[in-house]
């Protein structure tokens, strides 16, 4: 499990999600083994908190941009309410 986990921490927002998508129609098929099944939750799992964490970096990473009065672009860090 720890070179599953090695590689999802590689991926993508956009990967991470697309696999996770993957594995939820994989598991919709009546025809998945248990073990199988097992495997494929498990690394689902990993995946979500994949990107929970990727869109909580995004979340904080957020800026607002504010035009100054010579017509300039300044990038500002907003605080975003929960």
């Amino acid at each position: 499990m720890e070179k599953m986990t090695n590689g999802i921490e590689k991926l993508s927002f956009e990967q991470a999600l697309e696999k996770l998508e993957g594995i939820v129609k994989e598991l919709e098929d009546e025809n998945i083994a248990l073990s199988e099944s097992i495997s494929k939750f498990e690394e689902g799992v990993k995946l979500s908190g994949h990107c929970l964490n990727k869109l909580n970096e995004a979340e904080k990473r957020i800026e607002e941009l504010t035009r100054t009065k010579d017509g300039s672009l300044i990038a500002k860090e907003i605080e975003l309410k929960d």
